[in-house]
Parts: structure tokens; sequence; C-alpha cells
């Protein structure tokens, strides 16, 4: 998955918002201010960090080289997925989905119930 696949999924999920706050080198995605995806754009294999239940987080650092601890983050709740082609586009695209859902689950009923809604 490059950088821009990774953007266009994350992008079409509901309420997603492409953020810069650490500066022009870390894309953020958000669902309603909370981020999801953090990833790296001078990062060569493609990078980005997602949240990850913390059982389940140690489970799929064992399970996939690939995956290690969340770079700069709580490695309990985040793992950092490096794309190097040694699993495939669906997985990839499973873990990003899994941590929207994680963060959605979090949020207000009226904010989730407001996402459900749109289109």
């Amino acid at each position: 998955m490059n950088i821009e696949e990774l953007r266009d999924y994350c992008i079409s999920k509901k309420g997603v918002e492409e953020t810069l706050p650490f500066g022009p080198d870390t894309l953020v995605f958000k669902v309603t201010g909370k981020a999801f995806v953090l990833a790296g754009l001078d990062e060569s294999p493609v990078q980005f960090n997602v949240k990850c239940d913390p059982e389940k987080a140690i489970e799929v650092r064992e399970q996939y080289p690939c995956v290690l601890p969340g770079f700069h983050m709580n490695k309990k709740h985040w793992n950092t997925i490096v794309s190097d082609g040694s699993v495939s586009n669906k997985q990839l695209k499973e873990w990003i989905t899994d941590s929207y859902n994680l963060v959605v689950a979090r949020l207000p009923k009226i904010q989730q119930k407001k996402l459900a809604s749109m289109k």
C-alpha cells in the first residue's frame, strides 16, 4: 500500500478529516477530532500507526513481523505497521478499519448516531 492508497482509504471513512498537526511530514486522520491513523509522508516503505485493542496489539505483533509497537505512541494501544508487502492490502485496510471502529466506539452516542447518518 502506498501513501496515496492509504490516504484514499482513510478519507473514505465517514466523518474523517485529514490534518497535519505535527508539521508537513506527518498525516493524521481523525474522526470527530480523534486520531485513528498517523502516517509519515517521507517513509519508504510507508509506515503508519493504528489504534489497537491492547490484547490484540500484542497478538498481531507476534504474528506479523511488519507490525511493531507504536512509534512515539502509547505502545499498549497503538501499533506501527510497515507496509513492506509482507501482508495484503486487504489486511492493512482491516487494521485501519479496526482502528477507526475503536475510536468511533468510544465517542458519545450522539456523535456515533451523527456519523451513522452520514453518506
